[in-house]
């Protein structure tokens, strides 16, 4: 057993030391085996306390607590979702999140989570896509292509075989952005000048826009069938990206409904709209896309399971390597009664 004072000192990844360890890995490495450690959790789904995330929305975004624990570990992210950020050369979403344990309460690990949240969002999108899209899925229609798009694009890559790339933004330096970061990709890379031009020819759609209003990216008469979608930008109330005439048309999966119907494509949608969690369909007690004609949508909303997988994931791979440094976090007193005492001879140190 750790002695209190290994304790108290808790691993913590910064930017610099996430990025490092990506790449130690291996990027595509990493967001595969991100994606198998989020699905064995969707398999263990019912054995997680759940809950829609707890925001706190304001005119200009939202800043959001996700919790959760399997009953070993308990975990959160801090995130917000600030689209005017943009503007000012600030990121849209950041994060961060703590890995604790139930037994002790103790942090387990403390750690930057806006990367991890975009590679833990794109294993999610392949997670979904991999059980979801026809077999043999080879082009990729990437409509909007800020931030996740390079990470949504890689996921695809490396878990479902995508070998080409349809690319649409309003902004067409986005899409340059894009390219650029993937001309070494080995995917072949389409610009298009619209999101109908984009989604021709596409086996699976996947939007990730971040404008925080009721959208229509993609209407009923662009939808061909067959087609899988990721529906990964409505991630807020009165956010959502497809024309409801879509999700109707849809068979629907999704993570968590009590948040899906809050944040999701589902917000659109009476109460009695059908839909499947995807964790059944990954499980075995649901099925998934049950022709080839069938349009599949993965409203995805972000849920706090697939932070937790990522967190343990990190806290797992970073063991016996440099890429973390020990922060001095937890008070430590010699007799744990005596805290006061401790800051008192603090004093006197000094």
């Amino acid at each position: 057993m750790s002695s209190p004072s290994h304790l108290a000192l808790v691993p913590f990844v910064s930017v610099k030391n996430m990025m490092a360890l990506v790449h130690h890995i291996g990027l595509e490495t990493f967001l595969t085996e991100l994606t198998d450690e989020i699905e064995a959790d969707f398999k263990r789904w019912e054995t997680f306390d759940k809950s829609p995330r707890l925001p706190s929305h304001s005119d200009v975004g939202v800043i959001e607590l996700m919790p959760t624990s399997d009953g070993e570990h308990y975990g959160f992210k801090y995130v917000n979702g600030h689209p005017k950020n943009m503007r000012a050369g600030l990121q849209t979403v950041t994060g961060f999140g703590v890995l604790a344990s139930v037994d002790t309460g103790y942090p387990l690990l403390f750690t930057e989570m806006t990367l991890l949240t975009a590679l833990r969002t794109a294993a999610t999108s392949a997670m979904a896509t991999r059980h979801l899209a026809r077999k043999g899925a080879k082009t990729l229609a990437m409509i909007g292509n800020g931030a996740q798009s390079e990470f949504q694009i890689l996921a695809l890559k490396a878990v479902c075989g995508i070998k080409a790339v349809r690319l649409y933004d309003i902004d067409p330096s986005a899409t340059q952005k894009c390219a650029d970061n993937l001309a070494r990709s080995g995917i072949e890379l389409i610009h298009c000048r619209s999101a109908e031009e984009a989604i021709e020819g596409a086996d699976v759609i996947t939007t990730a826009t971040a404008d925080k209003n009721m959208q229509t990216i993609l209407t009923d008469n662009m939808i061909g069938n067959g087609v899988h979608i990721n529906a990964i930008g409505g991630d807020c109330p009165g956010k959502t990206e497809l024309h409801r005439d879509i999700v109707a048309r849809a068979s629907m999966f999704l993570e968590y409904p009590a948040q899906t119907r809050i944040e999701g494509e589902l917000q659109q949608m009476p109460l009695d709209h059908p839909f499947t969690e995807l964790w059944q369909v990954i499980t075995g007690q649901a099925l998934g896309r049950r022709s080839e004609d069938e349009i599949t949508l993965f409203d995805g909303v972000g849920f706090a399971i697939e932070d937790f997988s990522a967190l343990r994931y990190i806290a797992r791979k970073i063991t016996g390597t440099s890429y973390f440094e020990h922060l001095d976090m937890i008070a430590d007193p010699d007799e744990p009664r005596d805290l006061f005492g401790m800051l008192a001879r603090a004093k006197s140190a000094s």
